[in-house]
């Protein structure tokens, strides 16, 4: 198969073939002006025109080799130029590749440079760490190598996306060589050349250590508020107790049993089951596992405690869901039982003895997401303050760490949510919850 020339070698053709045909041309034209303006200059004197035709051999020499070094000069003067901005643009280039090797291999996150069917190009040594392998290794395998099926499906949309060239930040967790589980922070950012995606980076930390302790936080957060809801809880079911008691000595002493009063014994057991159970549920550790969870469903189980405390302090809870549908999110029903808890028990703790009490808890449909809206009747904040809630030991309380509030804000950013807090001095505070919907039939998913 014959290809031809290359381009620039048939460019340098042309052009030599122009500049020899322009010379030939003026030769031709030269001899056949000077002839005739020779003739016409001698007037039939043979010794001018023999003079004439001598020298005009030379002053064409003469004139064409100052016409050539001119031309010779201004190309070769464009050359040399053209050679200097080509050196230094290549010495910008290798201070570039210099700038990117450093910002490649010194990276302190592991980079991996991906082509579009997922192999593995490039790492630097901080991602042969990550995922205990060497270069040679990783070269002769794809990135779902180190996903679990179910992390790959999920990541896939991720990928798909930077394939489109926009970025994209995730968690997930890979397994290394030797099957070591890690959970790690990835960004991928597409390598984009002449408008056209090529391959990928892939960015990523290792965020075990960051999520362990940040596990041990909420579960701390979670023994704390367990252990301020045990004396209002150790109090409300002494209160049932007090009743079983009495009616056991009453029968003892009539010895006599009476079904009413055995109805109301009965009524009493399951509420103190009751809530010993919802305390049990909440003070179990358990791995945390995302499914559906009802929002109705977990509201209600929470003011079974909540309302404990309410009533201890005096405080009227009302709750209202205005949803038609049931509602459903993805999430983990203790951490969101922990922020809700925490929301409510501040709303209670808020409100002077010198008040009515009241706080109303209200469920709503937004359409894609839903809001539990939590109001009381306070003592409020200032607007400085509501800037900084959520901030770690950062507490409007007197004894307050402020480590309630930043673990809500954890837990719901966690769970794709958002907080936010409307307070007036004197009137309130409002504290709204977004929880994005999910449909009751799709699958549950690992919470990283």
């Amino acid at each position: 198969m014959n290809l031809g020339e290359p381009p620039k070698m048939k460019q340098a053709k042309n052009i030599a073939f122009k500049i020899s045909l322009t010379y030939v041309l003026l030769g031709v034209l030269w001899i056949i002006l000077s002839d005739y303006f020779s003739m016409i200059l001698a007037q039939e004197k043979l010794s001018m025109y023999i003079y004439f035709q001598r020298y005009k051999g030379w002053f064409f020499i003469l004139v064409t080799g100052m016409v050539l070094f001119l031309l010779v000069y201004r190309r070769t003067y464009e050359l040399i130029l053209s050679n200097e901005k080509l050196k230094k643009k290549e010495q910008q280039l290798q201070v570039r590749n210099q700038h990117y090797h450093s910002l490649f291999e010194q990276n302190p996150d592991a980079v991996l440079e991906l082509s579009l069917d997922g192999n593995v190009m490039y790492v630097n040594g901080e991602a042969e760490g990550l995922l205990e392998s060497n270069h040679e290794d990783l070269k002769e395998l794809k990135f779902s190598r180190f996903l679990d099926d179910d992390e790959m499906n999920r990541v896939k949309e991720f990928f798909f996306r930077t394939f489109k060239g926009s970025a994209s930040t995730f968690e997930t967790t890979v397994h290394s060589a030797n099957g070591k589980r890690k959970i790690v922070r990835c960004s991928l950012v597409p390598i984009i050349i002449n408008g056209e995606v090529t391959g990928m980076f892939a960015i990523a930390r290792d965020i075990t250590l960051y999520r362990k302790n940040e596990e041990m936080v909420i579960a701390s957060e979670k023994l704390s508020v367990i252990g301020k809801l045990a004396a209002a809880v150790a109090h409300e079911i002494r209160n049932p107790l007090t009743s079983l008691k009495g009616f056991i000595q009453l029968m003892k002493t009539s010895n006599r049993i009476n079904h009413d009063q055995l109805d109301i014994m009965l009524s009493e057991v399951d509420r103190i089951d009751l809530i010993s159970g919802e305390m049990l549920i909440l003070g179990k550790q358990q791995e945390v596992h995302f499914c559906h969870e009802e929002l109705d469903a977990l509201l209600r189980q929470v003011l079974v405690l909540m309302e404990v405390q309410a009533n201890l302090d005096d405080v009227s809870i009302q709750y209202e869901n205005t949803s038609e549908k049931t509602l459903y999110v993805l999430g983990e029903a203790n951490q969101l039982k922990q922020v809700f808890i925490n929301i409510i028990k501040n709303a209670v703790e808020s409100i002077p003895d010198s008040r009515v009490g009241k706080v109303s808890i209200t469920l709503e449909n937004r359409g894609e997401v839903a809001c539990i809206i939590v109001t009381d009747n306070g003592v409020g904040m200032e607007p400085e303050r509501i800037k900084h809630l959520g901030e770690p030991f950062y507490s409007t309380k007197e004894k307050g760490t402020g480590l309630g509030l930043a673990v809500c804000h954890k837990i719901i950013a966690r769970h794709n949510g958002q907080i936010h807090f409307k307070s007036e001095k004197e009137k309130g505070t409002a504290v709204e919850i977004s929880l994005p919907i999910v449909e009751e039939e799709i699958g549950a998913a690992s919470a990283h």
